[in-house]
C-alpha cells in the first residue's frame, strides 16, 4: 500500500510537472510572436528606409536576438533575408501579411513579414532558441517547486499509507489470534469505512465461532452427561445378573431392558458421529406418534434396578399420546428420574404419570424428596446453580440434568415447569407436550 501510494503520488507531480513546462514554454512562444508581430506592424509605418541596418537602428526591438530585413524592388537585404523566399515576397508584394516558422541554422525560426509604403517590406525573424533561453529561469523555478511537491508527496503518501494499513495489519493479527482458537478478540477501531467493515465482519465471525462452538460443547456436555443414563441401567442389571439376584423368569423381560438401553445408547453414538461431522451443535429431533405410556414404562424398567438399590419404587401409569420425539422424550425423563431419585429417601415413590389436558399431552415426574426452596423454583433449570447452592448439604449431579431437560422439551415445542407437590411432598416436574 505505501509503495502504491508513493508510486502515484510520483506519477501524479511527474506528469503534472511535464505538462507545466510544456504549458510555459508553449505560452512562452506565443507571447514572443505576439510581440514579434507587433513589433513588425510599428516597423511597417515607418517612412521608406534606405537599407536594413537603417531599419534596425531605428527600430526599437522589444525581443534580443530579433534578426531583420528589408525588401526593397523584390530583393531582401539584412540578417533575417535567409527566411524570405518567393512565395513571401509575392505575397508581400500583394500587400499581405506573413507569420510563418522557418527551419535555421539554430534551429526553428518565428518569422514575421509586413509590407510598408512605397513598395518596401519589413521582414522580422526571432529563433525559438533565444526564447527558450529566455524560458530557463522560470523553467528552473517550476522545477524546484516540482520537486518540493514530489518531496511532499512521498512523505505524506508514505504516512498516510501507513496510517491505512496499520488497521489493516491490527486486523490481520487479530484474524490470526482467531484462527490459533481465541475467541472474544477485540477488532481495532478505524475512521476508514471499508476497513471497518472488514472489521466489523470479522467481529461477527468471531461471535459467530464463539455461539457455534459454544453450542457444540454444550452438546458434547449434553451426551457425556446422557451417556451415564443407559449405562448406569446396563451396569445394575448386569451386577444384579452377576450376584445371582435376577430370577429366572425376570431374564426375559430385563433381556428386553437391556436391548432398549443397548439402543438408546447406539442413539447417543449417532448424535456423538453427527457432531464429529458438523452436521449438528445440537440434538436432532425426528417427530412422530409415540405412546406416551409405553415410554414411561420403559423408563420405569430401565430405573428399576438403580431405583432398588436405595429402597426406592419407580411406578408408571396413565395413558396419553402425542407426535414427538420418542428418543428424545426419554432423555428428559431419564433426567428427571435421576434427579428425583438423587433426593428420595428410602421407602419412598417416583411416580411417572401421563395424561391429556387441554394444555396438550402432559407427562408428570415425581419425587418423594424435601422438595424445591420458594426461590429455587424459579432458577431450577439454570445449568449448575441448584448444584453449587446444595453440594455442602445434600448429594447433587453435575448440574447439567435439569439443563438439559428443559432444552430438549424446548426444540421438541413443549414447556418444562417444576411445583412443589401440596399433599404428598416432593416436587412435579412436568412436561407440556403439543396436542
Amino acid at each position: 500500500m505505501t509503495l502504491v501510494t508513493v508510486a502515484v503520488a510520483v506519477i501524479a507531480v511527474v506528469i503534472t510537472g511535464l505538462l507545466s513546462l510544456q504549458f510555459v514554454r508553449s505560452s512562452t512562444r506565443d507571447q514572443a510572436r505576439a510581440q514579434l508581430s507587433a513589433q513588425a506592424d510599428i516597423l511597417a509605418t515607418l517612412p521608406r528606409l534606405a537599407s536594413a541596418a537603417e531599419l534596425a537602428d531605428k527600430a526599437s526591438l522589444a525581443l534580443g536576438g530579433t534578426e531583420v530585413a528589408l525588401v526593397t524592388d523584390g530583393a531582401a537585404n539584412g540578417a533575417a533575408a535567409q527566411y524570405v523566399d518567393r512565395l513571401m515576397l509575392t505575397r508581400l508584394a500583394g500587400g499581405a501579411a506573413v507569420s510563418t516558422t522557418r527551419l535555421g541554422d539554430t534551429g526553428l525560426v518565428l518569422v514575421e513579414a509586413r509590407p510598408g509604403q512605397d513598395g518596401t517590406a519589413v521582414v522580422l525573424a526571432l529563433p525559438l532558441s533565444t526564447v527558450d533561453r529566455a524560458v530557463a529561469p522560470v523553467t528552473a523555478r517550476i522545477l524546484v517547486a516540482l520537486a518540493l511537491g514530489l518531496l511532499v508527496a512521498v512523505v505524506g503518501g508514505t504516512v498516510l499509507a501507513r496510517l491505512l494499513s496499520r488497521p489493516l495489519t491490527d486486523t490481520a493479527a487479530a484474524a490470526r489470534r482467531m484462527a490459533s482458537g481465541e475467541r472474544g478478540v477485540a477488532m481495532p477501531r478505524t475512521p476508514t469505512s471499508e476497513i471497518a467493515d472488514l472489521a466489523a465482519a470479522l467481529s461477527a465471525l468471531d461471535a459467530a465461532l464463539t455461539a457455534s462452538e459454544g453450542r457444540q460443547r454444550e452438546f458434547l456436555l449434553s451426551i457425556s452427561h446422557e451417556l451415564r443414563t443407559p449405562l448406569t441401567a446396563l451396569r445394575g442389571y448386569a451386577e444384579a445378573m452377576a450376584d445371582g439376584l435376577v430370577e429366572p423368569r425376570e431374564m426375559r423381560r430385563i433381556g428386553r431392558t437391556l436391548v432398549t438401553e443397548t439402543e438408546r445408547l447406539d442413539g447417543f453414538v449417532a448424535d456423538l458421529l453427527e457432531l464429529a461431522r458438523l452436521e449438528a451443535d445440537d440434538f436432532s429431533v425426528t417427530r412422530a406418534p409415540v405412546d406416551l405410556g409405553a415410554v414411561l414404562n420403559e423408563a420405569a424398567a430401565a430405573w428399576a434396578g438403580r431405583a432398588s438399590t436405595i429402597n426406592v419404587t419407580v411406578s408408571a401409569s396413565g395413558t396419553a399420546s402425542a407426535v414427538t420425539d420418542a428418543h428424545r422424550l426419554r432423555q428428559v425423563i431419564d433426567g428427571l428420574i435421576e434427579n428425583a431419585l438423587r433426593v428420595s429417601p428410602a421407602g419412598s415413590t417416583v411416580a411417572l404419570a401421563t395424561e391429556f389436558s387441554s394444555a396438550g399431552a402432559i407427562v408428570r415426574v415425581q419425587d418423594g424428596g424435601p422438595g424445591l426452596a420458594d426461590d429455587d423454583l424459579p432458577v431450577a433449570f439454570e445449568r449448575g446453580l441448584l448444584r453449587a447452592r446444595y453440594r455442602d448439604i445434600r448429594p447433587v449431579g453435575t448440574g447439567l440434568g435439569l439443563s438439559i431437560a428443559a432444552r430438549l422439551v424446548e426444540r421438541l415445542g413443549g414447556t418444562l415447569s417444576v411445583a412443589n407437590a401440596a399433599a404428598a411432598g416432593g416436587a412435579v416436574f412436568t412436561v407440556t407436550l403439543p396436542a
